[in-house]
């Protein structure tokens, strides 16, 4: 009997781990900015959309608690022209464990200056995949699918092109009846939502996508054990990433992998050979020259 029940709560873990959500999203609303009486608004505003992003099961794949994608959205209201209308900028990360060891790699990250939208605390926030409902639930799907995607490129080669696939429906359902609000079009900005769907689906920027694999199950992964091993690899994708740059300069997903990457691409390479350490700063300084004061570090003995 005592086997039985056994095997009934193993039966009833394992479905449960199956349907745990993909992400583990902090939320993160900073009001400091508009002027209102009412502060709750705000903290109803951060617990809907935490929810919206933790509750929702948003693909079919199986995830495990502890393998759901640690990300964050760290949204900052700049003005509130009515009630209940609100523009921001936000910031969206997410990180991802390396192999063997504590470390978390930052993985995404983005910054969209392009949030106009309505929340209205006495209104769900509901989302249809295939239907435009409001701004913020596109919004915020948009990202959660921008995240799985780039999550599960770094795990499996273009693995993500499926999460992507329904990042671009979103953004096409948003431009054609989403009422003007920016961010959806190619000419409301050149690093914009559009831009970053844009690039992450363009055959040209293979190299890129298929760099997210090398660097973290490659690179990264294998930092512990085949530390040389692992930074060659790493260095033979950012020679790729370099020769994207040239062709595709400044572009959107681009420039959010060195803003996610600079620092860890620094403390990857100071304990280096001599030789690797100066050709990673070589691709380095040329493909990323805004963050070019942390690559000279390299250049120390």
């Amino acid at each position: 009997m005592a086997k039985k029940v056994l095997v009934l709560l193993m039966l009833v873990f394992t479905a449960w781990a199956a349907k745990a959500q993909e992400l583990q999203c902090d939320v993160v609303v900073n009001s400091e900015q508009v002027q209102y009486t009412d502060r709750t608004l705000f903290t109803d505003m951060q617990t809907r959309i935490f929810e919206f992003m933790n509750n929702r099961r948003w693909t079919g794949q199986a995830y495990s608690p502890d393998e759901r994608i640690k990300c964050r959205i760290l949204i900052n209201l700049t003005e509130m022209p009515e009630i209940g209308t609100f523009r921001a900028n936000v910031q969206v990360l997410s990180v991802r464990p390396a192999y063997g060891t504590g470390y978390e790699s930052v993985l995404f990250s983005f910054i969209d200056k392009d949030w106009t939208f309505q929340f209205n605390a006495a209104q769900p926030l509901e989302f249809a995949e295939n239907n435009y409902t409001s701004n913020l639930s596109s919004m915020l799907a948009f990202y959660a699918y921008m995240i799985i995607g780039m999550d599960n490129d770094s795990f499996g080669r273009l693995a993500g092109s499926p999460a992507f696939d329904r990042a671009r429906a979103i953004l096409n359902l948003a431009a054609s009846q989403g009422a003007g609000y920016p961010g959806w079009k190619a000419f409301d900005s050149n690093r914009n939502r559009y831009w970053l769907i844009d690039n992450v689906q363009d055959p040209q920027f293979l190299p890129f996508r298929e760099g997210l694999y090398t660097m973290h199950r490659q690179g990264l992964d294998q930092m512990a054990e085949k530390p040389e091993e692992a930074r060659q690899n790493v260095l033979t994708m950012l020679a790729n990433i370099q020769r994207l740059q040239q062709q595709k300069p400044n572009s959107a997903i681009l420039r959010s992998f060195f803003d996610a990457k600079a620092d860890e691409l620094v403390n990857m390479f100071k304990t280096a050979a001599p030789a690797q350490k100066q050709q990673a700063f070589t691709i380095l300084s040329q493909a990323d020259p805004t963050n070019n004061s942390k690559y000279e570090v390299l250049l120390k003995r």
